[in-house]
């Protein structure tokens, strides 16, 4: 069965200090996080690529790895903008895209396979991607209600030193699936648990929680859902608030307490770890050297 990896590459990354972070080089031979998170897919089995960037990234975004990538797979490239909306809508002056929502959506016609959508400036580690491909070839693409799955991480290995991370708190039951996921913002660790707010109110967290680290499998039949829930969203919008976003965590969690969806949370014992911040990037540095010295990646990595 074909199966595809998505990659959302088309946040503007303002907390990393206005960079391209998605494009900055990680690894020993210029390596960037994707071309790791790329490797793992495919030595898991998944056989193509397509690559949600913004129209202005197109050039660089080829350039660096886009074409690279060509070489080894199929590749494909759909663009999230702000302004793809209904025709009609007032942005009111926003120019911060919508969330990752809104960027899977832009892969409705160009996805009809079970697929793995992930950030690209996240590092999961190969273990996520062989449980989640395995699962999604084994699964039922029509089945009601859908299936999905997610690469379920614990809180505590996902938090930056830097500042504060938002991150999609889950309640799973016995058999690990997923009972709620509560979107959570600015979670910083206090000790031995951590603190976030939800809303607006404060909320203390275990740190051994599942969260999501947008490392979700999915069938095609979420489209036509995912599409009318958006458009909810925005009917809905505060023109006022020129931030709020429509995230993935919100969405399952509203499919899940609709009983209209089953998501497994399929447990990984690998190192997460991102750039949210610019301070972020020396940890990632030597992550990959570690990783490289542990003999789980060769080096240079194959890159074309």
């Amino acid at each position: 069965m074909k199966t595809t990896l998505v990659i959302m590459a088309a946040g503007l990354g303002s907390r990393y200090g206005g960079g391209i972070k998605q494009l900055e080089s990680f690894g020993p031979n210029g390596e960037i996080i994707m071309d790791y998170s790329i490797h793992d897919a495919m030595e898991a089995g998944f056989d193509r690529v397509v690559f949600v960037i913004r129209k202005s990234l197109e050039e660089d975004f080829k350039e660096i790895i886009g074409n690279r990538i060509a070489k080894l797979l199929p590749v494909s490239y759909v663009f999230q903008e702000v302004d793809d909306v209904p025709a009609g809508f007032d942005l009111n002056g926003r120019t911060k895209p919508w969330g990752t929502v809104q960027a899977l959506l832009t892969c409705k016609n160009e996805v009809k396979e079970p697929f793995v959508v992930i950030n690209a400036d996240d590092y999961y580690g190969k273990d996520a991607f062989n449980r989640v491909h395995e699962f999604l070839v084994n699964g039922d693409l029509n089945a009601e209600p859908m299936q999905a799955c997610m690469a379920g991480f614990f809180l505590k290995n996902t938090m930056s030193d830097n500042g504060g991370v938002n991150r999609g708190v889950c309640k799973v039951d016995n058999d690990n699936y997923l009972l709620e996921v509560v979107e959570t913002k600015e979670l910083v660790k206090k000790g031995s648990y951590a603190v976030g707010n939800v809303a607006g109110k404060e909320v203390t967290v275990d740190l051994n929680s599942y969260v999501s680290m947008n490392f979700w499998g999915f069938m095609p039949n979420i489209f036509p859902v995912l599409e009318e829930r958006w458009l909810e969203f925005l009917s809905n919008w505060d023109k006022e608030d020129l931030k709020s976003e429509y995230l993935l965590p919100t969405f399952v969690d509203q499919m899940l307490k609709e009983k209209k969806m089953t998501v497994k949370s399929l447990e990984t014992h690998d190192s997460w770890f991102g750039v949210t911040y610019k301070e972020d990037k020396e940890v990632v540095v030597e992550a990959f050297r570690k990783l490289i010295e542990a003999g789980v990646y060769e080096t240079p990595l194959e890159r074309s």
